[in-house]
């Protein structure tokens, strides 16, 4: 084995370490995802308080407990993520089941309350998806629908769409990398294989060369 092959070996090794066991994870607040939850989640809280006289105080429980379930599971599946990916995939499952569970709710009150609802080509949905393109999005974009009931409700629910389409591209590419690069426990296989060939080719490295000098220095010995 040459000098060259020898370093380029233990810099494959050197880089294999650094990149660590445990992969970036937790950046849960750069995620659409996780913005576009968290503005549901504060419409939702406005909403309630605003039309409480609306709403039983079950559903009022239920539809600000949904929301915030929402926002809070993305969060956490982030964080899991360096462990875990399946506690990842199961946690954003979660989170995109309340938000199912919200928009059901929402379509609760706009039919039980003889509301319109709008229709995905409508004017007024257009004109909420339109505001999906303007950045560092908040609350505060969306509130001028939340001054009539009819206009919240249906805000709500285009909002609920447009975050539930996030999360559902975000299932789908993580259950793709999970096929294709396996998960935490396989990583970890894989880096301890890693280690334990490496602490082998040094220690069989380093008894070669002192072979080497024990024969050079024999050598040298018999000369004299």
């Amino acid at each position: 084995m040459t000098d060259r092959t020898n370093r380029t070996r233990t810099d494959r090794t050197d880089r294999t370490y650094r990149t660590g066991l445990i992969p970036p994870h937790g950046g849960y607040r750069n995620l659409l995802s996780y913005q576009m939850a968290t503005v549901v989640y504060d419409l939702t809280q406005i909403f309630c308080n605003t039309y409480r006289t609306y709403l039983t105080y079950k559903t009022y429980e239920q539809m600000t407990g949904a929301a915030r379930s929402g926002k809070q599971n993305i969060a956490e599946a982030s964080v899991d993520s360096g462990t875990s990916k399946k506690t990842e995939l199961k946690l954003l499952g979660v989170a995109r089941g309340s938000l199912e569970e919200l928009l059901q709710d929402c379509e609760d009150f706009l039919r039980q309350n003889n509301f319109k609802i709008w229709g995905k080509e409508s004017q007024e949905a257009r004109g909420v998806r339109r505001l999906a393109y303007k950045k560092n999005k908040t609350y505060r974009t969306y509130r001028t629908y939340m001054t009539e009931a009819e206009a919240a409700a249906n805000c709500l629910i285009c909002l609920i769409h447009q975050t539930n389409f996030l999360l559902d591209r975000q299932i789908k590419t993580l259950e793709r990398n999970f096929l294709e690069k396996g998960g935490f426990t396989e990583r970890l296989y894989q880096k301890r294989k890693e280690w334990r060939e490496n602490r082998t080719w040094r220690e069989n490295r380093t008894y070669r060369t002192d072979r080497t000098n024990k024969t050079r220095t024999d050598r040298t010995n018999k000369s004299d």
